[in-house]
């Protein structure tokens, strides 16, 4: 009885060892087949193609009047007042365009005004004394020391009366280019210092923007290469200026961009360029977001090409990058092949992929 037990249980036991071996070679065998029969990685897919991309060299600046060249002054101006006085009127405003020659400013002109009456009665007093000793000479009625006094009196009359007459020009203050009036600095009443400034101004259709490039990099720089200003309108600007002396607290050298007419940049402002300083034309470009690069901004990488429905990893040397795309050569590569464009860091070397469409594809 107890035999006949035991081979009851022993075989009971071997079934349920043979089941279990059963079931796990069905999983194994089910997982393989799945394995097989379904790609690793969805992954999205662009092409190779042929773009013009530019090296930019960045900098950053302010708007400025443009200094004085060989052939016009600089278009912008402190006025200062060229004696000291008393604001007596203000005949500009700000904002306002003035012509050159314009009267801006007029200081307190009374004593002026008296000295110039009193020097045209000298001239006046010494041109009659002087033509009655000229008559009384030829009449043999005067001496010649006479004459030569009489006419060194009309002569110094006549230097006083100038000088008075340029005393009160000076007290009517010019423009000295043609431009607007960005600012006032004094007011009627006020009392005026020599060479204190009362505006400013500038002729806003010749401004340029004054940069710091990098003196690592100013070698690159040349004048007339073509300029990106940061916001609109301004494709036309250029550069027109390259220092030739490094700053020793910035290490950086000056450069100037022309900006142009009516691209309502104030002076002042401070803007972002890139002079553009080389150009590759019809050179080969993949998405950015499809290079496996080195490091951030290295010149070598990878990308990930599609062999049917097999990722291939290909090392690629980096050039330009421009906006989102970039200079990509490596032997072997065209125009028009499928690579895998976001997902490329994910997807391995031989991985079989599967391609994401769009919906509106």
């Amino acid at each position: 009885m107890n035999r006949s037990r035991i081979g009851i249980a022993l075989t009971a036991v071997a079934v349920a060892l043979l089941a279990v071996v059963a079931v796990i070679k069905i999983v194994h065998s089910g997982g393989e087949e799945a394995e097989a029969g379904a790609p690793d990685m969805a992954v999205h897919v662009g092409k190779i193609g042929r773009s013009t991309l530019h090296q930019f060299v960045s900098a950053y600046g302010s708007v400025q009047p443009e200094p004085a060249g060989p052939d016009r002054p600089a278009a912008g101006s402190e006025v200062a007042s060229p004696v000291a006085g008393v604001l007596a009127h203000t005949d500009c405003a700000e904002g306002q365009k003035v012509a050159r020659g314009d009267v801006l400013f007029r200081l307190d002109s009374r004593l002026a005004e008296v000295a110039q009456d009193r020097a045209k009665k000298n001239l006046a007093y010494a041109d009659r004394t002087f033509e009655r000793q000229k008559k009384l000479l030829a009449a043999e009625g005067t001496s010649q020391k006479s004459y030569l006094e009489a006419e060194l009196q009309l002569n110094t009359a006549r230097s006083d009366l100038a000088e008075a007459e340029t005393c009160l020009a000076l007290l009517r203050i010019q423009a000295p280019l043609s431009g607007t009036v960005v600012k006032i600095n004094r007011k009627p009443g006020e009392a005026v210092e020599l060479n204190s400034v009362l505006a400013t101004i500038v002729d806003l259709d010749r401004l340029v923007v004054a940069v710091n490039v990098p003196r690592r990099e100013v070698s690159q720089v040349k004048v007339g290469q073509p300029t990106e200003i940061e916001a609109a309108g301004a494709a036309s600007s250029r550069v027109v200026f390259v220092g030739s002396s490094v700053d020793e607290k910035t290490d950086t050298v000056p450069v100037r961009i022309t900006i142009p007419q009516g691209s309502g940049y104030l002076p002042g402002r401070f803007l972002s360029v890139r002079i553009v300083t080389a150009e590759h034309a019809g050179c080969l470009a993949v998405p950015v977001a499809a290079l496996v690069a080195d490091t951030l901004a290295g010149d070598t990488g990878e990308i990930v090409l599609l062999d049917g429905d097999k990722a291939v990893r290909k090392p690629v040397k980096i050039g330009f990058r421009e906006g989102d795309l970039a200079e990509v050569e490596a032997p072997g590569l065209s125009e028009g092949q499928a690579i895998v464009t976001t997902d490329a860091y994910a997807v391995t070397d031989g991985m079989q992929v599967r391609i994401i469409t769009d919906a509106h594809e």
